[in-house]
C-alpha cells in the first residue's frame, strides 16, 4: 500500500472511546490551568493548620479542679468555715478519782503522759470544737512546754512548780494559771479537791492575747481515710494494749460500726462525763524516754519528766490498720514528725489524735 494511504496502522492500537474524552477533558483543562497561573490574579489564601497536641486537647476538654473546702489544722478535716482562733491545750487528770472526765470526747487532739506514781495526764488541745466546759485541771510539767510549744496558743492548768511555769512561757505560749487568778475557773461540789477545778473554754480564750491565730497542722493528713498511711500501706489490727506503768493500763480497740478505735482502762471502757465512748480516728504511739528531775511533788515523789526533743519508734493505728513508723522532734518549737521507713511523711486519717507517751524502759505496747 502506498505511504499516503489511509488505513489501519498495523501494530497500534486504536484508543477507546472513553481514554480518548479523558485525554480531551486533560487538554481543555490544562491551558485553563496555564491562563489562570498566569492572569496576574494575587495568589489564593491559603490558611496554616493549627498543630494541637494531645495535651492542649485534654487541656480544652478536661474539668475544672473540684474545689477542695479548707480544713482544720489539727485534725484534717474539711469544713465549710474555719474559725481563726488560737489553739488551746488545757492539763486534766486521769487518776481514778477524776474519771469520768469532761469535755475529752472534743478534743482535736489528747496527748497523755507519765506523772509521779505512774499516774497518768492529758494535755486536751482544742480548736475545731470547744466544749462548754472541761476538767478536771491540774497541774502542769516539764514535758507540757515541748507537747504545746508548736501550737503557739494557750496553756491552761492550776498549779505547777515555777520552773515548770516558765518553762511554758519561754516556749512562747500563754499560760493561763488558776493560781495566778485567769478567768474561767471555778471547782465543783461534787468532787473532792484537788479533783474538782473545772473551767469554761470560752472565757479562757476571752484572755487570747493579741496575735494568738490559728496553730500550724501537727501531723500530716490524707485527703481522706483510704489515703492514709496505715490504709495504704498498713497491716490489720484490732487494737493495742498499753502498759504506761504499773498503775496505768489503756488499751484501743477497733470499733467498725463508728470507724474509730475506742479505749478503754484497764479493760473498762472509758467514757466521758457526758457519757460518750472515748475514741479515736488515729491513735499515735511514741517510744519516749523518761527521767527523774530534781524537783518532787507534795507525797515527796519524784517528777518524771518525758523527753520530747530526740527520735524514735512510733506504731500508728487508724481505719482497724497499722504500721510501725519512726517519730523525730529536733527541738521545742517543731512539731512531732513521723515518717515511714522510705523517709516519708505519714499520713493521718482526718478526724482527732490520742498520742501515747509510752515510756521505753517501763512501758510497753502490744498490737492484736
Amino acid at each position: 500500500m502506498h505511504p499516503r494511504t489511509r488505513g489501519p496502522v498495523v501494530g497500534r492500537p486504536r484508543p477507546r472511546r472513553g481514554v480518548r474524552r479523558a485525554g480531551a477533558l486533560v487538554l481543555v483543562l490544562a491551558p485553563a490551568l496555564v491562563l489562570g497561573a498566569c492572569s496576574g490574579d494575587p495568589d489564593p489564601v491559603v490558611t496554616p493548620t493549627e498543630t494541637v497536641t494531645a495535651e492542649a486537647q485534654a487541656a480544652k476538654v478536661a474539668p475544672p479542679e473540684p474545689v477542695v473546702p479548707p480544713t482544720w489544722a489539727l485534725t484534717g478535716v474539711q469544713s465549710g468555715e474555719i474559725v481563726d482562733r488560737p489553739a488551746l491545750a488545757v492539763k486534766v487528770e486521769n487518776s481514778r478519782e477524776a474519771r469520768p472526765q469532761t469535755g475529752l470526747e472534743q478534743a482535736d487532739v489528747v496527748w497523755e503522759e507519765i506523772v509521779e506514781g505512774g499516774v497518768t495526764r492529758y494535755v486536751a488541745v482544742y480548736h475545731s470544737q470547744l466544749p462548754e466546759t472541761v476538767g478536771p485541771i491540774r497541774s502542769v510539767r516539764p514535758m507540757d512546754a515541748g507537747i504545746a510549744a508548736p501550737l503557739g496558743g494557750l496553756v491552761v492548768f492550776s498549779g505547777g512548780t515555777p520552773p515548770f511555769v516558765q518553762s511554758v512561757r519561754d516556749a512562747g505560749l500563754q499560760v493561763v494559771s488558776h493560781d495566778e487568778g485567769a478567768s474561767g475557773f471555778y471547782r465543783v461540789s461534787a468532787r473532792r479537791a484537788p479533783h474538782n477545778v473545772y473551767g469554761t473554754t470560752q472565757t479562757f480564750l476571752s484572755q487570747a492575747e493579741a496575735g494568738r491565730a490559728t496553730p500550724g497542722a501537727q501531723f500530716v493528713f490524707a485527703r481522706d481515710a483510704a489515703r492514709s498511711t496505715p490504709a495504704v500501706a498498713g497491716s490489720p489490727v484490732s487494737g493495742v494494749d498499753i502498759s504506761m506503768s504499773s498503775y496505768s493500763k489503756p488499751s484501743w480497740s477497733w470499733d467498725e460500726a463508728t470507724a474509730a478505735y475506742q479505749r478503754s482502762e484497764s479493760g473498762t471502757p472509758a467514757v466521758a462525763a457526758s457519757g460518750t465512748r472515748l475514741a479515736a480516728t488515729n491513735v499515735v504511739v511514741l517510744r519516749v524516754e523518761l527521767y527523774d528531775t530534781q524537783y518532787t511533788d507534795p507525797a515527796g515523789a519524784r517528777v518524771p519528766e518525758t523527753q520530747m526533743i530526740g527520735s524514735g519508734e512510733a506504731l500508728v493505728l487508724s481505719g482497724g490498720k497499722g504500721v510501725t513508723v519512726s517519730w523525730s522532734k529536733p527541738d521545742a518549737a517543731s512539731p512531732v514528725a513521723l515518717t515511714d521507713a522510705a523517709g516519708q511523711p505519714v499520713k493521718l486519717a482526718p478526724g482527732n489524735t490520742w498520742v501515747e507517751l509510752v515510756p521505753t524502759g517501763s512501758g510497753s505496747y502490744t498490737t492484736r
